[in-house]
């Protein structure tokens, strides 16, 4: 309730509502998941057995369910902000005189907005003092809660609670720089309890492999995300040169609640594309809500229902055909390999397109992708020894074609591709 308050005083937050919704009302904003008072599913959702029964609907279809937690701060109706203040970072008078943007004043006591160091503080959250001891373990016994609920979290903000970025962000403010870092203490407190729940960060700053070290199962791959909407194909193919234990633990998406919508960000083709590239990469594959019909409204996560938008049929086809190929034992569970592409002298399109990989015994994929505008060609080498002898069958279930190639060719010289701006091919490679 306070959080709604707060937001419905904020000119900029309800302007983002009217562009979203035209015909907002008050009643449509229920408030922000990021501004959290309880971790307790409201009644008006089925509260905590409405979750349970949900949770079995979902097992019962081979579904888990990820919940979120919010590590960085809480509402400012939050029971801790009067029960526990010692738990938040602490303010005086003369800060709340001088910042009254950056800090509020609650049962006597003035407390910090939460923040993270580039930007001006959330209005309507509460900042958590993530070095106190006595918080700690006040979040081992809350995560372990949602634990109970769901299958899995994803950490909002995870690096904002990494020692030198809250050390960055508070100064002194914090106390003393604790002998432990906050994710392996909280992680394995959790899973002392719940041994195979997941734990996903929201991550940025170039700050994944730290946290998969700290305990994490999977990190968002933020990077992979800009690349694929500003930068040549050359860096998407460096991108994907790095570990493969590291990259195994990494998060690819298009799309994302915080993110604009894909339709609304790139061409049709190139959404396409990309799509492909982040849905056949190694790691988890992060489709958002909306993402498959092509929605183009971004809407704020205070909203409860948003406009209509028409469905964009040949998407959505494709998007059924993509994730029927994404069932494919090879791509679900085999190996993936970066392939080599070359060109010739007065032809270097070649740098324009990437290419990979995948195998279990006879199944095998190779993705080829185009991440230009212009069309390119390339020879892509395909890592399998075994090709010469057989002739092969290559078929593309999302562009409904299909290819027959000699293996003594592709084992010699690899295989010939001619693809148009942002054009792709998935194919599933056999002996004929």
């Amino acid at each position: 309730p306070a959080g709604i308050a707060i937001s419905m005083k904020n000119e900029g937050l309800l302007e983002d509502f009217r562009r979203a919704l035209p015909d907002f009302s008050p009643e449509d904003n229920v408030g922000s998941p990021y501004c959290v008072r309880r971790y307790v599913v409201d009644e008006h959702l089925g509260g905590p057995a409405g979750l349970a029964a949900a949770r079995k609907k979902l097992a019962d279809r081979g579904l888990r369910l990820i919940l979120d937690f919010v590590p960085n701060h809480v509402a400012p109706d939050h029971p801790w902000v009067t029960e526990h203040p010692d738990y938040f970072i602490q303010g005086s008078t003369d800060d709340l005189a001088q910042k009254p943007g950056e800090f509020f004043q609650a049962g006597g006591k003035v407390l910090a907005l939460g923040r993270d160091p580039y930007f001006a503080p959330w209005p309507d959250v509460a900042q958590l003092n993530g070095f106190h001891p006595g918080l700690r373990k006040a979040i081992i016994e809350t995560v372990g809660s949602i634990a109970g609920q769901c299958d899995g979290m994803r950490c909002d903000m995870a690096m904002l609670l990494m020692t030198p970025i809250f050390e960055r962000t508070w100064g002194q403010r914090g106390g003393p720089r604790p002998e432990n870092e906050y994710w392996p203490e909280v992680i394995q407190g959790v899973r002392k309890r719940y041994p195979d729940v997941l734990f996903i960060a929201e991550a940025y700053w170039d700050k994944e492999w730290e946290l998969q070290q700290q305990g994490f199962d999977y990190c968002y791959d933020k990077r992979l995300y800009d690349r694929l909407e500003h930068d040549p194909a050359e860096q998407v193919r460096l991108h994907l040169c790095a570990d493969l234990a590291y990259q195994e633990k990494l998060v690819r998406f298009i799309e994302n609640h915080d993110e604009p919508r894909a339709a609304a960000t790139f061409s049709l083709e190139k959404e396409r594309a990309a799509a492909i590239t982040t849905s056949t990469l190694q790691g988890a594959r992060l489709f958002h809500e909306g993402q498959f019909e092509g929605r183009r409204v971004r809407l704020p996560v205070f909203l409860r229902r948003r406009p209509d938008e028409v469905p964009d049929r040949s998407l959505q086809e494709f998007y059924k055909s993509l994730l029927q190929t994404l069932r494919s034992a090879d791509i679900r569970d085999g190996e993936w390999e970066l392939c080599e592409r070359t060109g010739w002298p007065d032809n270097d399109s070649y740098l324009n397109v990437v290419a990979w990989c995948w195998q279990q015994g006879a199944d095998r994929h190779l993705i080829v992708v185009n991440l230009s505008g212009v069309r390119s060609q390339t020879m892509v080498r395909l890592p399998w020894g075994d090709l010469a002898g057989s002739p092969w069958r290559l078929t593309d279930p999302l562009q409904k074609t299909v290819y027959d190639r000699a293996g003594d060719e592709l084992q010699a010289s690899g295989l010939y591709v001619d693809l148009e701006p942002w054009g792709y091919h998935v194919l599933h490679c056999a002996r004929s």
